[in-house]
Parts: structure tokens; sequence; C-alpha cells
């Protein structure tokens, strides 16, 4: 672990934990890595809960079964993981990997895109669901609901890992992180873990459990999609945008934004279409 600095009195102690769980020789088991397999083992239990409880579908029933959803698990993670490493690379460092291809798989080291992750699980579920014969829409709606434990839990790993830091700032609750210079900072990746986690989670449960919006194909995923895109964007003002990238224009614009706009948009037209479905 890095020395700590001496904080400010204004500043929360960061706490001293090791990104490293355990090392066994050459293997180390990082938290990282851990919200990354928790998040999706959650994913898995909560989704067969949810295909398997009729009432949540109506007459006809869920079109998934159990077994397809412990079938997907593998296309999910290697979705995720695929779609999330390449995505990094392409929007966030491409000169980094390109003068070092060899880092492209150190994955244990951090560098994941959301919005890569997200389109990787995608493509995934619309070859997965046409090989299966039902609607991709309401395999999206599955995984949507599902999904925003995994996100709270690496955001708060990367919270561990002191990365991902806020701007600086005078709160109460400011941290000054390890390597985020000597002024306190908004722990930016807290933010993300509660709105894009736990309120997130508790949003889409209410739409599949007490409105039945699984019944629309589509909607339960458009509020996902829309309801992370506007969390990111909030809580972009917040964090400090990646050294290399900067502000994109104004001195606010960052590319988290950029890439989250879409999401919100897309979102919405998922939900005021999923009747028609």
């Amino acid at each position: 672990m890095s020395n700590y600095l001496l904080l400010p009195l204004a500043a929360l102690p960061f706490p001293q934990i090791d990104p490293v769980i355990v090392q066994l020789g050459p293997l180390a088991i990082h938290w990282y890595g851990l919200g990354y397999v928790v998040g999706l083992l959650f994913a898995w239990w909560y989704a067969k809960r949810m295909v398997s409880d009729d009432r949540l579908w109506g007459p006809s029933g869920s079109p998934i079964s159990a077994v397809d959803i412990d079938d997907f698990l593998l296309w999910a993670a290697a979705g995720v993981v695929l779609g999330g490493r390449l995505g990094y690379i392409l929007f966030y460092d491409f000169a980094k990997y390109a003068a070092n291809p060899a880092g492209i798989f150190a994955v244990w080291e951090g560098g994941m895109s959301f919005h890569g992750g997200l389109a990787g699980v995608t493509i995934a579920m619309i070859i997965f669901a046409r090989r299966r014969g039902f609607s991709a829409w309401s395999l999206f709606d599955v995984i949507a609901a599902s999904a925003p434990v995994g996100f709270g839990l690496v955001r708060v790993t990367n919270f561990i890992n002191s990365e991902l830091w806020g701007r600086p700032t005078d709160v109460p609750w400011a941290f000054v992180f390890p390597n985020g210079g000597p002024e306190p900072r908004h722990p930016s990746q807290l933010y993300e873990a509660a709105l894009e986690g736990l309120v997130l989670f508790v949003v889409l449960r209410i739409l599949t459990h007490s409105a039945f919006k699984l019944r629309q194909p589509g909607f339960v995923a458009g509020a996902m999609i829309a309801g992370y895109g506007l969390s990111r964007i909030f809580v972009e003002f917040f964090r400090q945008p990646d050294a290399h990238i900067g502000y994109l224009a104004g001195g606010w614009l960052t590319m988290g934004m950029i890439l989250s706009t879409p999401m919100v948009l897309l979102g919405i037209w998922a939900m005021t279409s999923a009747r028609s479905r």
C-alpha cells in the first residue's frame, strides 16, 4: 500500500484497505475483480427468481426459463469483460494501450468502461435470445433489473482502489485520496455506488414487482438505461475527469456525459414504445 498523506482536519481519513484481498504466490485476488464476480453471481440468482415467478409476467408466464439464465451466465460474463475492456481502451486510453498492447490483458489493474460493458452484454443478449427463440427485449428487462447491485459493488471497489475520485471540495465528507493530491476530494465513487447501485435497484424492483412492467417488454431495460445515464451525468459534475482526457468543452463537459446522453434518450424511447410490443 502507498504511504498515506497527512490529512487536513476538514477531510475524512481514507480507509487503509489493501486492494489485494489475498496473495497466493503469483495469484492475487483483488476487491475489484471480486466486485465483478459477486455482481454477476447476484444477477444470475436474482434473474432466475424473476423468470420463475409467473406473477410478474401475467397469465402467459415468463418466456425465459431458469435454465436459459443458467446458460446465459457465461455469455454475460464474456460480454461484460470483453466489452468493458474494449470500451475503455477505445474511449478512454487508446494511446496507452497502443504503446503497450500487453497491458490490455491486465484487467486486475482496473480500466473497464461501463458503456463498453453494456454494449458487449447487449450483443451477447441479442445473439443468445435469437438462438433460444424468445424476445431479446424480455431478456434485456431481466438482466437490467438484476445488474445494479453489481454496479454498486464495483464502484465501492473503485473507492477502495483510490481511483476515479472526485473533484476538490470543502464538503465535510471529503477524503484525501492517497494518489489524489493533498486537497480533499468528493468520494464520487460512493455517489455512483448509491445512485447506480442502491437507488436504481430499488426503482427497478418497484417496476418489476409492484408495477409489473415485465409485462411490457423493454420498459424495465429502458428505465435502467435512462436511470444509469442520468445518475452518471449527475455524478460527472463531482467526478474528476481522466487526466489524459480532461474537460472536452466549456470547462465542464466530460467523456462520461457524452457517452451517457444517448443512453438517456435510448432509455426514454424504450419505455415509451414498450406498450406497443
